[in-house]
This record gives structure tokens, sequence and C-alpha cells, in this order.
């Protein structure tokens, strides 16, 4: 695990454009405590901070193939090492190290560009071929490891951290309106874009070829998880087996390795999985909130560690601590995500550096792959039945009801009317999701903050922000032209990419690196991943109960108790924290960078200051708003 930068150029790098790169690289020294590596040539300059895992007296980067033609500085792990280099050293490749990257050159000189479809894990790289003058960067398949790219005339800056072009004065931080008005409907930014103009995310599963002589940029797509096989069989021997295998390569590290710990059913089948296969002994770690046992795992995740025999550590998460690092947090996290559970993650990964354990296994992935959200199961229902049938007449009969309504009310502003009119309101939603725009799945518009914020945005924003959205919609990220040829998978993929990605990924990644600790998400390795596609596409189970395949897959692995219990997670009191941070953050909003920028309207940002939390609100406006505000004050910083 690393953090990784450079600058590759059309024209000879001067030696400022050098140092600008070293600038870059130190502000990755959180990721890399152990040390660092340059590289530089006529065109390109790279650098990376080094965290060791595996083969710690060797594996220092850069990592050159026999005769220096190339070169690799990378982030992450290549699970599948030891099964690559006998088959390459077969066919005459010889092996400077033992670091699992080193694989990556010579698969390259074997395959080309194909050389990616070979690895196993997680990894984003910057690989230097000398003799075709070429770079290529490359992100996994399931994003798990971050890549920022600022292109412009005849140059292209990398980094593993959007904060680091930021800090360095690479790129201003100018606001791009799209991409935060997406913010204020989905609590992060969905990739490639992020909030700022000029920056953008090299997508999961993407390669991107740079030839300097002639200049020439391409991006090409090398993994799809909807282009997975249709998997006949028995769903529960093979997720099980998948599991198995999976289990055994991603705990291979000359460090010590742990596991994160809910008590949840995706975090026990990790732990008990890896602790099976572990050759030491694994040590899990768990968080908790005082005062607050329906919400507290603490037991059921001990009680998991006793049924396996592995030691329990935890600590209980208090509102006074988390108030004294939640501005830094919101910086850690590099992109604004407006997630009050980010303190668990962070804390967890603190505690397991302490215990000197660097690498730590956590069961992200889950309710994304078997149906773990109930309103992703209902996006799913009326996606498939938009696509099995327009309802033409029900769809004439709305639009013309609507043309008796007041031109005020928009789509979901019909509350006072439905109840008038016999508590149709559901219904009428449902039609109107089903007959408007043939293109656009039934999606995040079943998510309350999603809809709340459609409703509300125009009226926080200020004229000049709402007048440079230009038409860009977040409903663009789930229309699809039609027809749609597997909801199911499509839906999968969809909350893969942005939820899974852009909260839970991402944080999960710059939180555990703020800790200089590497996080390990077995359930997103892509066999895994495909097998449960080819499964979904075979054998349809979205009729099933929530994560049945995963629970049948892990009977006689986990005791009765650890599948049946309900689903809790590292849930804190989210609304004493929301308030206790408003008390001390809140007047940020009143004359801060955001109305600064003219993104809000100052009597919209004095209102959000005071904290304001609806009722049925799961993540405010007030909250997005506040985080927005912090993190562009800490990329400043």
């Amino acid at each position: 695990m690393c953090g990784i930068c450079g600058n590759i150029s059309k024209t000879p790098l001067t030696p400022e454009d050098v140092a600008q790169v070293a600038q870059l690289n130190r502000q990755l020294a959180h990721r890399g405590p152990d040390g660092e590596g340059h590289f530089n040539d006529q065109h390109l300059s790279f650098a990376m901070r080094r965290l060791s895992i595996i083969d710690l007296e060797g594996g220092w980067q850069p990592i050159y193939n026999e005769d220096r033609s190339l070169a690799i500085v990378a982030n992450g792990e290549i699970y599948n090492y030891v099964e690559l280099r006998p088959e390459l050293e077969k066919r005459g490749h010889r092996f400077n190290t033992n670091s699992d990257i080193e694989n990556i050159l010579h698969l390259y000189e074997e395959h080309g560009l194909d050389f990616v479809q070979h690895l196993r894990g997680m990894f984003a790289f910057a690989l230097w071929d000398a003799k075709r003058r070429r770079v290529v960067l490359a992100r996994d398949r399931m994003g798990e490891k971050p890549l920022y790219l600022h292109e412009r005339d005849g140059e292209i800056y990398f980094a593993s951290e959007l904060k680091a072009l930021l800090q360095t004065g690479l790129v201003p931080l100018e606001l791009d309106p799209v991409a935060v008005n997406n913010y204020f409907h989905y609590q992060y930014v969905p990739e490639p874009a992020t909030p700022v103009k000029g920056i953008r995310k090299l997508p999961a599963g993407h390669l991107l070829v740079i030839d300097i002589d002639p200049w020439q940029v391409e991006q090409h797509c090398y993994w799809r998880m909807e282009d997975a096989e249709p998997l006949e069989g028995d769903p529960v021997e093979l997720i099980r087996a998948e599991l198995e295998r999976v289990s055994e390569i991603v705990i291979r590290s000359d460090v010590p390795v742990g596991v994160a710990l809910s008590g949840g059913l995706d975090s026990s089948a990790v732990a008990a999985m890896a602790s099976a296969k572990y050759p030491g002994t694994m040590e899990a770690f768990s968080v908790g909130y005082p005062g607050r046992p329906e919400h507290d795992e603490r037991n059921d995740a001990q009680a998991l560690t006793e049924h396996l025999g592995i030691p329990f550590h935890d600590i209980e998460l208090h509102q006074d601590e988390m108030l004294a690092c939640f501005e830094e947090l919101v910086g850690w996290r590099d992109d604004p995500i407006a997630d009050i559970s980010g303190y668990g993650y962070y804390a967890v990964n603190k505690i397991a550096r302490q215990h000197n354990v660097p690498v730590l296994l956590q069961g992200q992935g889950g309710d994304e792959l078997f149906w773990g959200y109930d309103w992703v199961r209902q996006a799913l229902r009326e996606s498939t039945q938009k696509l099995a049938s327009s309802q033409p007449g029900l769809g004439n009969f709305m639009q013309s009801l609507e043309l008796f309504l007041p031109k005020s009310l928009n789509r979901q502003g019909l509350g006072p009317w439905g109840e008038q009119l016999g508590g149709l309101l559901p219904s009428w939603q449902r039609y109107r999701r089903r007959t408007t725009n043939p293109d656009q799945l039934i999606f995040y518009d079943l998510a309350k903050d999603f809809a709340r914020a459609e409703r509300r945005v125009s009226s926080i924003y200020a004229p000049a922000f709402q007048e440079a959205l230009n038409g860009g919609s977040p409903y663009d990220i789930f229309t699809v032209k039609q027809p749609w040829s597997d909801p199911a998978v499509l839906l999968t993929k969809l909350i893969s990419q942005t939820y899974l990605l852009e909260d839970g990924v991402a944080q999960g990644d710059r939180l555990s690196m703020a800790n200089s600790v590497e996080l390990r998400l077995p359930l997103l390795d892509y066999r895994f991943v495909e097998t449960v596609i080819g499964l979904r596409k075979a054998q349809p189970d979205y009729h099933l109960p929530p994560k049945h395949w995963l629970k049948q897959a892990m009977q006689g692995v986990l005791p009765d108790w650890a599948l049946n219990r309900p689903k809790r997670g590292f849930e804190p009191p989210v609304r004493q924290w929301h308030a206790a941070i408003f008390e001390k953050h809140g007047d940020a909003l009143r004359d801060g960078l955001l109305v600064q920028q003219q993104v809000l309207n100052p009597d919209s940002a004095a209102k959000l200051a005071t904290g304001v939390y609806p009722k049925r609100a799961i993540t405010p406006m007030s909250f997005k708003a506040l985080v927005l505000e912090l993190w562009a004050r800490q990329m400043t910083a």
C-alpha cells in the first residue's frame, strides 16, 4: 500500500516540474510512512510513499524489469502474485524482488495492454514503457484504490489523493456546479467527477494510455461487472467456494492482518473465513457508542470472536472525541462525503494501528451485492415494471390530472393534494416514475434524501450557481438507454458505482490510510463479484429474502445466532452528534467559501448554519452544506 503521484508531459520537464512532483509526494506521506521513491525521465516524473506490507526489505519502488526498460510505481496489493510468479519464471522472466508489484511488469511484457486481465487485487499504478515511450495508468476493477487526474494541454498530473493536487497549488479550488449539485443529491460526488473543476478520477476498471511521441491519450475500459457470463449451479456452494478462495489470497502479507468486525453478517463472514485460513492469530477490532445498546454490536462481535477463538479489541466512541477531530476528519476523507458514521471508520483503523496491525479486512460490499437495502429492492421492482410496460393509459391520465394542479407544484410537491385525493400520492408518484423518461431507471429517486434535495436545492443556491448548472441533472447517472438487458444486474452495478464506491470504499481507503493502515475488502474481489453476477443472470434472486445466498453459504461456518440477528452496523447517535457539530462549526456556513464562491445564497446559508434537521431526513441539507464548507477549507489550508 502506497501513495503515488506524477507528471507526464508532451514537452521535456524542467527542474521546477520535478520539484513540484516531489512536493505532491510530501502531501501523501501518511499513505506511506516507511519511505519514498522517485523515478524521472525526460518527459515524466513519478514518486511514491511506501507502507511496507510484502517484501519489506526488497519491495522498494520504483521497481524495474530485467533491462530497466519498464518502471512502475503502484498503490495496492496484487493478491495472486504467488500464482503468477512461477508461470512468468517458466517463460524466462527474472525477478529482482519478492514484491507482488513486480509481477505487473512481466505481465505487461507478456501480454501488452491485456496484462491487467491477469491481476487479482486492488491497485492503482503508473507504468513507464521506455521502448514504446508510453505511460499506462491503471485502476482496479471495483475502484478500491483511487487515482485522481489533472489534465491540461500536453500535460497530465496524477495522484492518489485529491488534496495533494490542491494543496500544492497545481489546481485552484474552483467548484464544479454540476458535481456540487450531484453532491447535494447523493451526499458524495459520483465518479468520474470531483467537486473541483479540472480534476477527475480515472474510473474503476479503466486504463489511461499516454503515448509521448506523437502525443496521444486514450482511455480504455477493461472490465464491466455486467459482462460476467451466466453461471449455472448451486449458488450456495459456488459462493462459499469463491469466498474460500479469496480468503486464502487476501490474507497474504508479511505484517499482521486483522479484521474490522461490526457483528453483522458481512464482516462476520469475512472474519470466519479469513481467520480459518490465516497462518497466525487474526485479531478483531470493533467500535461502539455509550448508552446505545440497541446500536452497539460489540457484544455480538465479541461473542463471535470467542466462537472463532481470536482476540478481540474494542473502543468506545465519545462525542467529545468525535468533535475534537471532526473538521480534520472531513479533510482526511479527501472527497466531501456527508456521512456522519465516518468517525467509526477512522477509529477502528486507529485502534488496529495502535495494536501494530497495519492490514485490516472489512466486510463492505455485502449489502450492495446481495440486496441488503430495501429501497434498492423496490427500485428493481419498479424498474422491471417500467421495462415491461409503459402504462400509456395511466400515464395520459396522470398527465391530464397535472393540468388541473397549480404550476408551482413539482412532481414531489403534491402532499396535500394526495391526501385530498384519498391518499393517492404514492401511487401517483409510482406511475409518474414509470411513464416519464423511458430511459431513466427507478433508482436513487427512491432515496428520501435525494427526493428532498430535488425539492430544495434550487432554493438554497445562489442565482449565478443555479444558472451555471447548464441543465446537468443528477438523474443522468441512472439514465441508461433502453432496452435494459437485465435490470437486476444494472442496479447492482449502479449501487456499486455510487453508494458503495463513493461513500463506503472511498472513505474506507482515506480513513484507513490516515492511520497508515491498508484496508482490504474480500467481498469486492472481482471473481467473487463475477460469481454473484453470473448466478444472478442465470438464477434471479431478488424475490428471495435479503442476503439469502450469502446467509445460506455461511450455514455451518457461522453459528445460527450470528446468521439470524438483525442488521445494525456502526450507527452513531446521529441527531445528538449533528447538534453538537453545528454548535461548534455551524457558523462557518454564514460567510464561508460557499457564500463567497456564490454556491449558496446568504439567507439560505444563514438558515442552514442553525443545523436545521427535518424530522424524516437521514442526512439533512444542513449537514451536507457544512461538510462541503469544511471540506473546502481543509483543501485550501
